[in-house]
């Protein structure tokens, strides 16, 4: 089911990714969500490209997801 705001997102993306990845998974699963209707792994295709698409920008360090640096995309 696509997600009309961040406030839907499943509790631990909420709780764990900040604000901005949060829109990136959601904008990500939605599309992907779209995108495979009919297939019967939809959600699951939906939430691993969210999270794909959110380790593109961000990675996690101990418990918390910071914004990847200029520096460390190279």
């Amino acid at each position: 089911m696509p997600y009309r705001s961040n406030e839907d997102l499943p509790s631990p993306v909420r709780h764990h990714l900040p604000a901005h990845a949060q829109d990136i998974y959601r904008e990500a699963f939605n599309h992907a969500f779209a995108s495979h209707r009919g297939d019967a792994r939809q959600e699951e295709i939906a939430h691993r490209t969210a999270w794909a698409a959110v380790k593109r920008s961000y990675v996690k360090v101990g418990d918390d997801w910071v914004p990847l640096s200029d520096e460390s995309r190279n």
